[in-house]
């Protein structure tokens, strides 16, 4: 099947279905097998060098299953029906999509902020974010959710349809493992530093590129709702350099700039501050109302995302590529 078109019938069946509860889902299997062998493989007494080494295995076992059991199931599909194969390989890929997820998310926290109260709104967010919660004020609470929306726009939407385009629900899979991998070892402190080297550098270097093409489309995404596209540029080029991580800073800075609000600032893990660059000008203060105009945001990005691959696809198609 037309890799755009598959990508894009998987992003609209995220948005439809999301992931079931009731559903086994691939993250959690992977999230198992990684903590399995972390718990083995990072002993403290180990030397850097060699917690490097085993943290790069554990990268290099988990791509390879993760990749090489979605193409079994599709090779195995494929002998029994090439059209029951691709509509494999778009349920496949559509569970490494959260859109659905995401925006859901973002509404859960509103809503138990307006309806329920701020106690509830901080426990709703902690749901979401590694940050602690328990004394956040209303802005910082928005703020949490704000951020959460944006950033992962990268990771859990434009990364996995850009590896599904290049290579099927084998490439989405494997991205949605390397993004696993540095969620759950790709941490700045001494247990994870050397371990989860490998993990974290790896999905800066996958992301790199989506999160380019991330800040195009939510250029897009905000002129279609009538925001200032052209600030949010100007914000991203100024002001995403400054985030920690090579890719996380754009789509921030970019939402920040098209809400005209501050993003980042002092967030407190485990009792420990740490500050985030600020991203954005203080045109006014965070509200409530902030959190359902970046889910606003990210829907009109998702679906300018579903019509450039769709026309990506015809393109193909047409073109006498397909």
């Amino acid at each position: 099947m037309n890799p755009f078109w598959a990508a894009a019938a998987a992003l609209a069946l995220d948005r439809v279905v999301g992931d079931p509860a009731w559903l086994p889902h691939p993250v959690v299997a992977m999230g198992r097998w990684i903590g399995w062998l972390e718990r083995r493989w990072n002993r403290r007494h180990y030397s850097d060098r060699v917690r490097r080494a085993l943290g790069a295995a554990v990268v290099v076992t988990t791509l390879a299953w993760a990749g090489g059991l979605t193409f079994g199931l599709l090779w195995l599909a494929c002998r029994v029906s090439p059209a029951l194969a691709a509509l494999l390989n778009i349920v496949l890929t559509a569970t490494t999509v959260a859109w659905r997820g995401l925006r859901d998310a973002g509404r859960a926290v509103y809503r138990r902020l307006r309806e329920e109260g701020l106690d509830a709104a901080r426990c709703e967010v902690a749901r979401y974010v590694g940050r602690d919660t328990a004394h956040l004020p209303e802005p910082e609470v928005v703020r949490a959710a704000v951020e959460t929306v944006a950033e992962n726009l990268v990771d859990a939407v434009v990364s996995p349809l850009f590896f599904a385009c290049l290579l099927g629900a084998p490439g989405a899979m494997m991205y949605r493992a390397a993004n696993t991998l540095d969620s759950m070892l790709g941490h700045r402190d001494d247990r994870f530093w050397a371990f989860g080297w490998s993990a974290a550098r790896l999905d800066d270097v996958l992301n790199f590129i989506p999160a380019r093409l991330t800040a195009g489309i939510v250029a897009i995404a905000l002129a279609f709702r009538g925001l200032p596209a052209l600030r949010a540029l100007r914000v991203m080029r100024r002001d995403a350099g400054g985030h920690p991580s090579p890719n996380a800073g754009i789509p921030e800075a970019m939402m920040a700039g098209g809400l005209g609000v501050q993003l980042g600032g002092w967030n407190v893990y485990h009792g420990v501050p740490s500050f985030r660059a600020l991203m954005g000008d203080p045109l006014r203060t965070l509200e409530a109302e902030d959190i359902p105009r970046a889910v606003a945001v990210l829907d009109a990005a998702c679906a300018v995302t579903g019509v450039l691959l769709a026309a990506l696809g015809c393109a193909v198609r047409w073109g006498g590529g397909g």
